[in-house]
């Protein structure tokens, strides 16, 4: 049965998080395989304050809610879950983008190695190997814009550290760094679920960012994990994003959501976090019609 644990609620305008309501939340979340194959796993024990759904499948929202009856939803986010079918060859698979693309991220790379005198991409799955990972991810990590705007970083705790660990004693962790000029600039975090790559952190040192140096991380891993032969899927996990969009293959409608116990305090952080995503959506609409969505972004991650 799932654990309850402290869930911040963020009001976030982009890559900044302007505030956050802790609740006291059980989360009820989806498989990537699970979502393929229709199922609908009995939810947890609800917390003090109630449940969190992430990326559950968008058709069987109502066979959800109906799991856990009188509690109230709010705070939804419906999304493409984007992967990656693995079940063919890397040849195959770079097939499937366009000439254009192809040329993108062979420039990418290029550019990467021409302007750093040269990259290597190293991989880590052994424990010896994921702590190596994790002292050079780490402090990297602490310094780009997730980090620092939105609590996303690499988690720097025991309990996660453990937690990678034991995956990598079990052959369930891939974790991949990008070394130019004598330093790790980008790394690439995959817990393994099942016959699942699990698409859990990306980051890039961002005085590197104009030589995409995640792109560029991503694609070589791609090759890499083709190569074992092992998985099934790339899972992208919960949300958007042009990454995502560019390097995923299929993609699945899903939603993410809570459903709180339906005191007052709740009922008003739910109209609260409503009012506000409305407001944000309806600014973006704005930016975007008079084209100074880019600049809006770029000022939000200084």
């Amino acid at each position: 049965m799932a654990e309850a644990r402290q869930v911040g609620i963020d009001f976030t305008i982009g890559a900044r998080r302007l505030a956050v309501v802790p609740r006291s939340l059980a989360t009820w979340s989806f498989g990537l395989e699970q979502v393929l194959a229709r199922d609908l796993p009995d939810p947890p024990l609800p917390g003090p304050d109630g449940v969190r759904v992430l990326s559950a499948p968008t058709e069987r929202l109502d066979e959800l809610a109906a799991r856990l009856p009188g509690f109230v939803a709010g705070g939804r986010q419906d999304y493409r879950r984007h992967y990656i079918d693995m079940g063919q060859s890397f040849a195959d698979y770079l097939a499937q983008f366009s000439g254009k693309t192809r040329s993108t991220l062979r420039r990418k790379a290029r550019k990467l190695a021409e302007e750093t005198g040269g990259y290597t991409i190293t991989d880590h799955r052994s424990p010896a190997e994921i702590e190596r990972f994790l002292t050079a991810a780490l402090p990297l990590s602490a310094r780009t814009y997730q980090a620092r705007l939105l609590d996303a970083g690499l988690p720097d705790t025991p309990v996660a550290r453990r937690a990678m660990l034991e995956a990598a004693e079990d052959d369930r962790m891939r974790a991949f760094l990008l070394h130019a000029r004598g330093q790790a600039i980008a790394y690439l975090a995959l817990p393994v679920a099942g016959e699942t790559l699990v698409y859990a952190h990306l980051g890039y040192d961002p005085d590197h960012a104009r030589l995409s140096p995640g792109t560029v991380l991503q694609m070589d891993a791609l090759e890499l994990l083709f190569a074992e032969e092992r998985y099934r899927w790339f899972d992208f996990t919960e949300g958007e994003g042009a990454h995502k969009a560019m390097f995923g293959t299929h993609c699945a409608a899903c939603t993410s959501l809570m459903l709180l116990r339906p005191t007052l305090a709740n009922r008003a952080l739910l109209m609260s976090r409503g009012a506000f995503d409305a407001g944000v959506a309806q600014a973006k609409a704005l930016a975007v019609k008079s084209g100074a969505l880019g600049r809006i972004r770029a000022g939000l991650r200084a």
